[in-house]
Order: C-alpha cells, then structure tokens, then sequence
C-alpha cells in the first residue's frame, strides 16, 4: 500500500483465481444503485410517513448508512426474505436520537459524509469513525462548510481527518463555492440545508457532479433550484414528503460487463435496469469514444432517475483521451477503463484525476501497478495515467489492496488474460457488489 494508506483490518485475505473464457454471453442485472441507496435512506429518515425501498443496494457500504440511522433513531425494517427491500419509517427533522455509542461507517465515505452533514444539525453530540482506510480520507473539506453553518465539528489532523466529533447547532444557510466537483460534500450540505433556520443556501460547483439528491429531494417535494453550476434550496416550511422509490442497477457496477463485453473478442452482454443519471454516464461516453458496440435501449423512468438496458458486445477498441468535465461524470468507473484501454489499440490518457488519489486507495499509483503485472506499459502522472494500448494480457499475481474496485477492475482483466489470474482480497468487491464473481461465473458458463 502507499504511505499512509493502511490495509483495511478485519478482511480475510482471500486469492481467487479467474482465467480466460473463450466467449461470454448473458444478461446481467447489477445491483441497486449505492449512491442514491445511500440516499433514500437519509432522506427518508428525515421525512415523515414510511418509505418502501425496492432494490436497495445490498453491499456493505450501504448496511453502514442503515446501521447508523438505525442508531439515531430511525425505524428501518426488511420487508421479505430479499434483503434489497426495506421500508424506512422517518422521524421528521426533530425525532432523531443521540446514539448510544460511536456511529461506524466502515469503508463508506459516503455514509461518513452525508451523515455528517444530517449530524450538524441535531441538537446533541455525536462521533462517528469508519475502518483504517476511511480515517485516512481527507473529511477537512467537508468540516469547513458546516462550519460555516454554524455546526461544531472537530477531527483528527487539525480537524481534516475521522474520527469526527460533531455537536449539532441551530443551522444557517451558506453561499458556498465548491473546490472541486464532489457530490458527497454538496449532499452534505444540501441535507445540513434542509436543517437551516434561516438564509437560503446555494452551492456553486466548478463543473457539475452527480445530482442524484437533487433529483430526490425535488421528487420528495422540496423546493430546489439547480443547473450546471449552482443548486440552491430555502429553509423548509415542511419536511419531504416520503418517497416509495425502485432503486435503479448502480452503473458504476454495470461498467465492469460494459468494459468486459467491448474488449473480449467473443462476447454479448445485456445489462438490465441501469440508472443513466446523465451525471453518471461518463463511462458510456468514453466506451463509445473507444469505439464500443454499446447500445442503449428501452429508456423509461424510476421515481425521478432515467433507467435503460444496455447492450455491449465485441469491438474494436482504439485508444483515447479522457479529461475535463467527463471525470466527475466517471470518476468511479475509471480503473474499469483503465482495462479497456490496456487492451485497446494506441495510447489513452486518463487526466484531470488527481481526486483518485484520495479514494479508499490511492487509485492512480495501485491502477498502475497492478495492470504493470499483466504486462500493460502504464505511465503513473499526478493527476492520471498514460496507457500504451494492445496488450496480450497474461495471467498474474495481483491485489486489490482492499480497494472493491480494484478487484473487480481486476477481476475483468483476469477474464481478459491470458492464463491463470490470482486477485488477493478479492471478496472486498461484496462492498458494493455481493454477486460480482457469481455474475462473471455466469457470463462465463452461458
């Protein structure tokens, strides 16, 4: 691991191998969603009367934010023997609870950060923490503009680090100017507003990051404005209104069978049920800037999200540039297309992603060092990575660093690799998808 991002404890290192198969084909239907998972959750803790979620992510990140809601209060049930349905009684904006005991947010940062930003509102003390790699993510940036709302946060580092110690005030609105595109710091402070007593809050972004609160809180009634640089919401009058709400396929879990099916040689897969928030389609765009077979097909809605299918199937692909405003738009689903551009004709560059190195690992310096393994020419830069294309990838030794996408990222290199691919700690990918090596299994038996 890099200085100063310890491997997470309390994970079995575990090598599962995964070789080449000679085609691939199926239907896949990948996960719920783990952003606005995550956001269902908050937001109808906060509102009155009970929500239904159907297909809620079942992934470990996502059983966090349950668990600390369940902590302060919050009524969530499992409503059938699926553990993706779940109904959610809310508590209003003055039911929560002080927690007994200190709230844990394992490896999610979002759970760390959205929660907080509920937190900075309440009127008692809570601290909340998560695993090894989630103390060493940078929370300062997240601090500064509760803060300046009037909450009492203090952290590690100079208050840039968790454990964060939060004491809840009376809340203002904030005119606030986003560093750099985060939709985890903007939620943050969009739920810390729906708290506000007074002053309207409006958060301008540099470019704009996924919108899914937005688009939830609209759904559930709150007056919000937004465009492509600023979102700005009032003091409530009224809590959201609760909201029944099917949980579209998560994309980012959908991109490992995009990126599989363009760059094996014989392949056909179908994903059924992906969210296309245009927010989060970045990585169909740069498949496509590849030269992906990708279709999108049966476009229809889900509360207040775009849902399709998406058809993916052998190609040629060619080497590109991916940069500027794209990234935000791709940030998670980058070492997945790192993989395509291993195999794909000429140099890619990946750039404008220096916030790769502040995720659960350092996902640049690892990206490269694994691919270097399958024998892939990777050219480690601040903020990305050039990728000489065309590589005969062959089987290896490598690790997810207890990083879920890096193994599963690894995972599809493995698939595309000649020989025998053995990936350390491969069951840190059921953090956000449970059934990832049994839907590669499948793929590979169809």
């Amino acid at each position: 691991m890099p200085p100063g991002r310890p491997a997470r404890p309390g994970l079995m290192t575990m090598a599962r191998e995964v070789r080449r198969c000679p085609s691939l084909a199926g239907v896949i239907t990948p996960p719920g969603d783990k952003s606005i998972s995550h956001r269902a959750a908050i937001l109808n803790s906060l509102a009155e009367g009970r929500a239904r979620l159907t297909n809620f992510s079942p992934g470990g990140d996502c059983r966090s934010t349950l668990n600390c809601l369940r902590a302060i209060g919050v009524g969530i049930e499992q409503l059938s023997a699926d553990p993706s349905a779940i109904e959610v009684t809310g508590v209003g904006r003055r039911g929560f609870v002080e927690a007994a005991d200190v709230l844990d947010a394992g490896n999610s940062g979002t759970t760390m950060r959205l929660m907080t930003g509920l937190l900075a509102a309440q009127p008692f003390l809570s601290i909340i923490t998560g695993d090894s790699s989630l103390r060493s993510r940078p929370m300062g940036r997240l601090i500064l503009p509760l803060r300046l709302m009037g909450s009492k946060i203090w952290g590690r580092g100079r208050d840039t680090l968790a454990p964060l110690a939060i004491k809840g005030q009376e809340l203002r609105g904030v005119t606030y100017s986003l560093p750099v595109p985060s939709a985890q710091i903007k939620s943050a402070i969009l739920i810390a507003a729906i708290f506000a007593t007074q002053g309207k809050t409006t958060i301008q972004e540099p470019s704009k990051s996924r919108d899914h609160t937005e688009r939830m809180l609209q759904a559930m009634g709150v007056d919000l404005n937004a465009d492509d640089s600023f979102v700005s919401i009032s003091p409530l009058r009224s809590p959201p209104v609760a909201l029944d709400l099917v949980i579209p396929g998560d994309i980012s879990s959908a991109a490992y069978w995009m990126v599989l099916g363009a760059a094996h040689p014989s392949a056909r897969i179908e994903i059924k049920g992906v969210g296309i928030n245009p927010t989060r389609t970045g990585v169909i765009d740069a498949l496509r800037a590849m030269g992906a077979s990708l279709r999108v097909v049966r476009e229809r809605a889900s509360g207040n999200e775009p849902v399709a299918d998406i058809v993916v199937e052998s190609s040629r692909l060619t080497g590109t540039t991916i940069a500027g405003d794209v990234i935000p738009r791709l940030i998670d689903e980058i070492p997945a297309l790192a993989v395509a551009a291993s195999v794909a004709g000429g140099p890619t560059v990946i750039a404008d992603a220096a916030e790769l190195r502040v995720k659960e690992t350092d996902r640049i310096a690892l990206m490269a060092r694994e691919l270097s393994r399958f024998g892939v020419a990777v050219e480690e830069k601040p903020d990305g990575m050039v990728i000489q294309g065309g590589a005969a990838l062959h089987g290896a030794l490598c690790s997810s660093h207890g990083d879920h996408r890096l193994a599963m990222s690894l995972g599809i290199a493995g698939a595309l690799a000649d020989g025998a691919t053995l990936i350390e700690d491969a069951e840190v990918a059921d953090i956000s998808y449970p059934d990832f090596w049994q839907h590669l299994e499948m793929l590979r038996a169809s």
